[in-house]
């Protein structure tokens, strides 16, 4: 009887696990892929309320952009290396009340003596790594920084001829540096410098960290691509994501 008790017991707690288990994973986690949100969203909102809002949309992970005003508990603060000790103990609490961990942060085009306050950050704030577009002299430091807080650096490619607009010319300045370094795929902006998203995936293959996963509207009047919902723009959503697939990529979809 006892030993039918103790079964009973045991049986009813791995139950109760699953099921909470059941009620953090989301669909795209059970496809080994982890979606995140970009506090840009929510813009025109505080740090505050974007960790809200991300909770409300069931996700677990957000990015959160540099100078975004913190808001109500925070006084005048903004996001960032700023932040004294105390404030960055405060997101960590807050952050951690809504189920909610800051993965990210971005994107950073700082100047050369910053870099060493962002990745210290970035360490500080548990963060696994930074979105930026490093200039072009200064991966040296940038990677030097990398691995010394071993903080993987996502390069984001903003569409104009001063970023890393096509995957050519990040592997150039990347190809041969630490793995810590890589991409986060804008696939909207490829499509708006005129490259075809999927077979640029291909060519980051390996070092592919994270994207910024997105469909875009036909080209309008004024020759403007608006961001909109995926599955319904002019992106070929579903072969991006059997690429993606093809990789095994187990980054951040932002």
């Amino acid at each position: 009887m006892k030993i039918k008790k103790l079964l009973f017991f045991l049986l009813a707690g791995c139950l109760s696990a699953c099921v909470a288990s059941s009620k953090t994973e989301t669909k795209a986690e059970k496809q080994g892929w982890r979606l995140s949100m970009q506090s840009y969203t929510f813009h025109l909102f505080s740090v505050v309320e974007s960790l809200e809002k991300t909770r409300e949309l069931g996700l677990h992970y957000i990015e959160i952009y540099p100078g975004q005003k913190m808001g109500e508990g925070f006084g005048d603060a903004v996001f960032g290396y700023g932040l004294t000790t105390e404030q960055q103990e405060q997101l960590r609490e807050l952050a951690a009340s809504r189920e909610v961990k800051i993965v990210s942060s971005g994107v950073w085009t700082s100047s050369r003596d910053e870099w060493e306050k962002v990745f210290s950050f970035a360490k500080d704030m548990g963060m696994e790594f930074i979105s930026a577009e490093p200039a072009r002299e200064d991966w040296d430091i940038v990677e030097l920084f990398a691995k010394e807080y071993g903080i993987k650096v996502a390069t984001h490619n903003h569409p104009n001829g001063d970023s890393y607009w096509k995957p050519e010319l990040l592997l150039e300045y990347i190809g041969q540096r630490d793995p810590l370094l890589g991409s986060s795929a804008d696939v909207g902006h490829f499509k708006r410098m005129g490259i075809d998203p999927i077979p640029a995936l291909g060519q980051l293959e390996g070092r592919l960290m994270a994207m910024h996963f997105k469909d875009i509207a036909p080209e309008g009047p004024e020759g403007v691509l608006e961001d909109v919902v995926w599955g319904t723009g002019v992106l070929n959503v579903k072969g991006m994501l059997e690429e993606l697939k093809r990789q095994d990529f187990s980054g951040y979809f932002t």
